[in-house]
Parts: C-alpha cells; structure tokens; sequence
C-alpha cells in the first residue's frame, strides 16, 4: 500500500532544484550542489523520485575520452506538475511565517 506522507525537505530541494530548469537534463554532482544534499542522500531520493515516475533518467555519455558515462535526470511532466504544487502550498506559509516574524 502506498504512503501518502509529505515530502521531506530534502525532496522538496531536489525538486527546487530540478524546478529552476525542468527542461534540462542534470546530472547528480550538479544536482547535490544545488540541492545541498551528499550523495548518499541524494542517490536515494532520486532513485524513488524515478520510481515514482516523476523524474525521467538516462544515461549520458562522457564528453571527454576515458570518463564513464553518468546518469541525468530531469522532471517528467507529472514531476513538473508536482513540484510546482509544492511550491504554491508553501508559499502561503511562507508569507505567514513572514509576518509572525515581522509582528
């Protein structure tokens, strides 16, 4: 049976991050620096994001001779659609967090 939790902030920085350019493919170095996450956090999410089919993956091949080739990553369109949600869910709260703080 599936879970229906929210997602942890390490997901929602992922998502964050893969939401600044849905488009582009992204490999996992570029994705932990963005995101703030260390590999074995990162890894992880990813794997379950594309599980859950909101990521596409594939693999890339190197651009220089004798580097392996990486996975990218980028938002599928449910995955565009979903952290798109989060965003708007978390913004109201962010206003009101804005105005506690201010009062």
């Amino acid at each position: 049976m599936p879970r229906n939790r929210a997602p942890s902030r390490q997901t929602r920085n992922v998502l964050d991050a893969l939401l600044s350019q849905p488009a582009e493919w992204r490999h996992g170095y570029d994705l932990g620096k963005l995101s703030g996450l260390s590999s074995g956090t990162l890894y992880p999410l990813l794997i379950r994001l594309h599980e859950r089919g909101l990521l596409e993956a594939k693999w890339v091949e190197p651009d220089r001779p004798g580097r392996p080739a990486r996975h990218a990553y980028r938002l599928s369109n449910a995955g565009v659609d979903f952290a798109r949600s989060l965003q708007e869910d978390a913004a109201p709260e962010a206003e009101a967090e804005a105005g506690e703080a201010l009062a």
